[in-house]
């Protein structure tokens, strides 16, 4: 693999993720749909993405919004019908956009039917689809592992006198890999969606997958949720996903990416070297997680040098060895603008384009979360009601309990909740910002009048705009190569202030520049500007060896020789 890397469609690609609940809604009911998105291809297409992650649209009791299945096979009702995927595959097709669904495969709802059936006796054939056990001595958990969710893993089930681990919330029971049967079954939903003709799946927390036959307790405490150490990136899930590629994957061209916390760069490594046969490229959550203790729901500050140094391990480490994800954002993250920008009326627009050049000018495939392309802000939440997140409720408990204020416990979340970014999509200055003509299901944010994707898209200065050129520039005949297959150098690792890089490709050479405040800095790089092929700012750039920066100011510039 070392130095030789066969092209891939996905390599060059670029995806726009869409939370279905937030994104439009065509009936009215206040929840986003299938058909609400088949309405809003045409947004996607004149962006320039090429690839639609889907977040779940299967049947489910919508405990996590979604995100706990309850039938693989069929589609939520509140999102439509099985007719509306099909129609959205094909439509998007017309428009050469793939469709990755969400794969959510290491813990079904407990309305699932096999869930229903395991619970039933000790001895139900599907007893062993899900991982029971019995209490301690003392009637305590099987183990000291934690939820994301709660603070216990195990949840007691009073008719057969067992644990069931669940990693997330109660209602979210974890399969037992270990079982064939339980993998024949997930095999077989996958068979089901690459015949209807998707591009592939993002796999939901698929390095959980392989738990451990004795399940011995957690010994780390203060890195995560305890017992990560026993459940994440172990040998059996990379075997698993060695047989989902062999049983299903081969037989197919598509695209998988895998959202794995807990990771390193070796381990990208071991899950994207095409020569292991396992995943594309995975979600690492090295960069999203520097300015907080996620644990202790603890803020911190961002520290650009240690940001440049993240990256650029994963830009280098992965290089010819794997493949990289480029994201600032999600359905799991706040707004990216508000987070490592500034969201103020005077900087909003030219620090969205600032963090837009610095993700998508890297090796990589890049995403982009709904409404990112617009500049969408965090909103202010004013009580723990008006959060939907079962993240934000959890973390809200344990902030209290570690002795800190319910004021302490909003401006934690102010800023860091996951309903920011499911907020429903401002798409116009009408009412309910054109999401829907009902109640919204998450009440919107109070900014559409100046934050919303009609404005965006009638002004040539936009942020939309300005990401359409980021994404024609990684499929442009003068620039592509080099951005997607190029060689990626740090310039000054400890500038505190500035992230600079370049990219080389045969004889090319790129610079990249990203001040990341509102100072006015003065710089000096080497080489002589050939063309500036991108630039935040309106004026043209005559000197990089006494370069002017202004606030917030990201440039691309050729200095090939």
């Amino acid at each position: 693999m070392k130095g030789v890397l066969e092209k891939k469609w996905w390599h060059n690609g670029v995806v726009y993720q869409i939370y279905p609940r937030s994104f439009n809604d065509s009936n009215g009911d206040g929840i986003g749909d299938i058909p609400g998105i088949i309405a809003r291809l045409e947004h996607i297409k004149a962006l320039g993405a090429n690839i639609i992650w889907l977040s779940p649209v299967n049947q489910s009791p919508m405990d996590d919004n979604g995100y706990d299945i309850s039938d693989y096979y069929q589609i939520a009702s509140e999102f439509g019908t099985m007719e509306d995927m099909e129609r959205l595959i094909a439509e998007a097709q017309k428009h050469d956009i793939k469709i990755l669904m969400d794969l959510v495969v290491n813990h079904t709802s407990d309305e699932h039917p096999w869930f229903i059936e395991s619970k039933s006796s000790l001895d139900n054939p599907k007893r062993d689809w899900y991982i029971w056990k019995d209490a301690k001595d003392d009637g305590s958990e099987p183990n000291n592992w934690e939820s994301f969710f709660t603070p216990k893993a195990w949840q007691f089930d009073d008719t057969t006198q067992q644990y069931y681990l669940h990693l997330f919330s109660k209602k979210q029971p974890d399969l037992n890999w270990a079982n064939p049967e339980v993998r024949e079954a997930i095999h077989d939903v996958l068979h089901f969606w690459l015949k209807k003709g998707i591009g592939g799946f993002r796999m939901d927390v698929i390095n959980m997958i392989g738990k451990p036959s004795d399940f011995p307790d957690a010994t780390i405490f203060d890195q995560g949720v305890a017992g990560w150490e026993h459940w994440a990136n172990n040998l059996l899930c990379h075997q698993y996903l060695r047989e989902i590629n062999e049983k299903v994957l081969s037989h197919y061209d598509v695209m998988t990416v895998a959202e794995t916390p807990f990771t390193t760069t070796l381990d990208g490594q071991f899950y994207s070297n095409p020569a292991r046969n396992e995943v594309s490229m995975i979600f690492h959550f090295e960069h999203v997680s520097i300015d907080r203790e996620e644990h202790n729901a603890v803020r911190k500050p961002f520290d650009l040098v240690e940001y440049k140094e993240i990256m650029s391990r994963w830009q280098n480490d992965l290089y010819k060895r794997g493949w990289n994800s480029l994201y600032w954002s999600n359905h799991d993250q706040p707004r990216p603008v508000s987070r490592y920008g500034c969201d103020s009326d005077a900087y909003r627009t030219i620090s969205a384009k600032m963090l837009g050049t610095v993700a998508h000018m890297m090796s990589g495939t890049p995403y982009v979360y709904q409404g990112e392309e617009i500049g969408m802000t965090n909103k202010t939440f004013n009580d723990i009601s008006e959060f939907n997140d079962l993240m934000a409720k959890f973390h809200y408990q344990k902030i209290l309990a570690s002795g800190r204020t319910s004021e302490q416990a909003m401006a934690f979340l102010n800023y860091f909740s996951r309903d920011h970014a499911r907020l429903p999509m401002q798409w116009d200055n009408s009412e309910n910002a054109g999401f829907t003509t009902g109640t919204p299901w998450l009440a919107l944010n109070t900014n559409q009048s100046e934050v919303n994707a009609e404005k965006e898209v009638l002004d040539e200065n936009s942020i939309f705009h300005y990401y359409q050129k980021l994404i024609a520039l990684r499929k442009s005949v003068e620039y592509g190569e080099i951005i997607t297959y190029g060689q990626y150098q740090l310039i000054d690792a400890d500038d505190k202030e500035v992230y600079a890089y370049q990219r080389a490709y045969n004889g090319q050479t790129l610079l990249v520049i990203a001040n990341f405040g509102e100072n006015k800095l003065i710089r000096d790089y080497q080489g002589e500007v050939k063309k500036v092929v991108l630039n935040n700012y309106e004026e043209e750039l005559v000197n990089i060896n006494a370069l002017e920066l202004k606030p917030y100011q990201a440039m691309v510039i050729d200095i090939s020789q």
